[in-house]
């Protein structure tokens, strides 16, 4: 193996941030059958679930069964969303593999989104935090609204940086840049993933975008070209947000992966079989949404040329 090949890690969260926003329930069965797809496609990580209280996710009620059924990859792990101590307990029952904390970098959405002040949630992560650490399992947080707020508009740098080494230091393993409604610019995402690793340097920083304003595959390009390797992606795009008016899901997985693998950047994660999974997306939700690459197929998929091109001018010759 060339150890000198780019490579760079994507969590897929369509399980967990898509599903949870579909107006159809999503079968337990049919969870699973999901996740299990997925895990052979080779993603480093999964966002399978959350254990929030079934009252306010209903489309996640199921995240015990759901983790505890799903068939687990070596070398895969398995994330979760973990809202307070009791989603902790319970992700733990089932061995969740790395919890995922989230609060808003906005005062705003953080009230809106969360029914908390940011000091309030932040209260509550170092709780989880603390309380994780005899587990010894790993806990990232995820910073939303990091590059705008659809309520406060721009988030000072001071307060994102402010926020993630309050965290880190009360044991966060990861950090999470969270573009949530779409607001991100490319200059704008490279200067804050350059700002947090001066910081915090040494600690894997997250990157995960959303496609509102079409900007996502730009931004992604704008964080890896300063050294982040890890991306979250929603396969077929779901996902988004319900505070950011006109709001599209996160950046689609297989555009990310077809991006960066033409570029010569190693993924682990095998296209076609993403694609055959995106294909069944529709079916899956019970509702239609646009999936390009899908449609078009990688750059390099060939089609048979018009057949009066032979009747014209006689077979084509290949190139030697």
């Amino acid at each position: 193996m060339n150890t000198g090949t780019p490579r760079i890690e994507i969590n897929e969260v369509g399980p967990r941030d898509g599903l949870q926003i579909e107006k159809t329930f999503v079968a337990t069965d049919d969870k699973v059958a999901l996740v299990d797809a997925l895990s052979d496609c080779g993603f480093a990580r999964i966002e399978v679930t959350s254990f929030t209280s079934p009252k306010a996710i209903p489309a996640l009620a199921d995240a015990q069964e759901v983790m505890r059924r799903i068939r687990r990859r070596p070398g895969v792990v398995y994330t979760a969303l973990v809202p307070n101590i009791r989603g902790l307990e319970r992700a733990l029952e089932v061995g969740t593999d790395e919890m995922n904390l989230v609060m808003s970098s906005s005062e705003t959405h953080n009230r809106a989104n969360l029914r908390m002040t940011r000091d309030q949630s932040q209260a509550e992560l170092t709780a989880i935090l603390q309380a994780a650490k005899g587990s010894h399992v790993p806990c990232n947080v995820s910073l939303s609204t990091v590059f705008g707020c659809p309520f406060d508009g721009d988030v000072p740098v001071g307060e994102v940086l402010r926020l993630a080494t309050q965290l880190v230091e009360a044991g966060a393993t990861g950090i999470t840049l969270c573009d949530t409604t779409g607001m991100a610019y490319p200059t704008q995402v490279a200067a804050l993933c350059e700002a947090v690793s001066r910081a915090l340097p040494g600690l894997p920083i997250t990157i995960h975008l959303h496609n509102t304003r079409g900007m996502a595959l730009a931004n992604a390009i704008a964080a890896w070209q300063t050294g982040v390797t890890r991306f979250d992606a929603a396969a077929g795009g779901l996902g988004g947000c319900p505070f950011a008016p006109g709001a599209s899901g996160n950046v689609n997985t297989e555009e990310l992966v077809h991006m960066f693998e033409c570029m010569g950047v190693r993924t682990g994660v095998s296209l076609q079989p993403l694609l055959d999974i995106v294909q069944g997306l529709p079916q899956l939700v019970q509702r239609e949404f646009s999936t390009p690459l899908l449609a078009a197929g990688p750059r390099l998929a060939t089609h048979q040329p018009p057949a009066w091109l032979a009747e014209k001018f006689g077979p084509t010759q290949t190139p030697a």
